[in-house]
């Protein structure tokens, strides 16, 4: 389906209370369109998640707009509720930004997800549609995301890719490996700046799987710094030194790239002033 409206998306409209429009008037959504022919679509009202409780900690918004918003997550937050986490991710805090805003439609519609001591760019949908249309970007491959990493070692070429497939680890439900039966995976990076024993990468992903970043840098031999999966030995960070820091995606609605940047997060850049020569 064209604009991202989705056969599911259709169904909610025809079955949940929206409507569809040809040139004004009310109209079934199998009509055939003539060349000229103006379709509006209304959405019918979306139910809130009940189960999602409210938290009230601030959030860091990058961008908003009516269909649209970008919070920049700390580390140390999960993007979504879990069993260890069920009151104050971050789709809780949105949830909580939402209710003191008094927006009419509360549902919580999370795009992209980082992993809990990732820090940066996260994009949620304002309603359905704006959801559905993002998520097609998301197949496509056409939502941009860069990142800030530091890794162990001094890393000389300015710039390099990295091919390798990556799969699940035979005895860990979280962990991931450059495995023969994985899928190939590509991770381009470009060196920012090098630290006597550690280097600052920005790298962008090519591909989306879990853990890419960290897994690809560990089987290159530059494993991400603090990061306790992949590099349990090094203890220089409390958490994976990792920001997503930014990204574009297209705004069907007005027709215009969003572009978002988030800076550098304190303990990073601390870490980088501390090594630096």
């Amino acid at each position: 389906m064209g604009y991202g409206i989705t056969r599911t998306l259709l169904k909610k409209i025809k079955y949940h209370g929206g409507q569809t429009l040809v040139n004004g008037e009310e109209s079934l959504v199998n009509r055939m369109l003539q060349t000229g022919d103006t379709v509006k679509v209304v959405l019918p009202p979306e139910p809130e998640n009940d189960h999602v409780d409210v938290s009230n900690v601030p959030i860091e918004i990058v961008h908003e707009d009516p269909n649209f918003l970008v919070v920049n997550k700390p580390a140390g937050v999960a993007s979504v509720p879990s069993h260890n986490y069920s009151a104050d991710s971050l789709v809780n805090r949105v949830k909580g930004y939402y209710q003191r805003r008094g927006y009419a439609n509360q549902k919580i519609h999370i795009v992209t997800r980082l992993d809990k001591d990732t820090s940066g760019l996260v994009i949620f949908a304002k309603h359905h549609f704006a959801h559905s249309v993002l998520d097609k970007q998301l197949k496509d491959r056409t939502i941009q995301k860069k990142y800030l990493a530091i890794v162990a070692g001094r890393i000389s070429s300015p710039h390099f890719e990295i091919y390798l497939p990556i799969g699940r680890t035979e005895d860990s439900f979280v962990k991931r490996q450059v495995t023969g039966s994985g899928k190939m995976s590509v991770t381009e990076a470009w060196t920012v700046c090098r630290l006597p024993h550690q280097t600052l990468l920005k790298v962008q992903l090519h591909t989306g799987r879990t853990h890419q970043i960290r897994v690809h840098m560990e089987a290159i031999g530059h494993p991400l710094i603090g990061d306790w999966l992949y590099n349990p030995d090094d203890h220089s960070m409390s958490r994976q030194a990792l920001h997503c820091a930014e990204l574009t995606f297209y705004d069907p609605f007005m027709g215009r790239n969003i572009h978002c940047e988030a800076p550098l997060p304190n303990d990073m850049k601390s870490y980088i002033n501390l090594y630096k020569l």
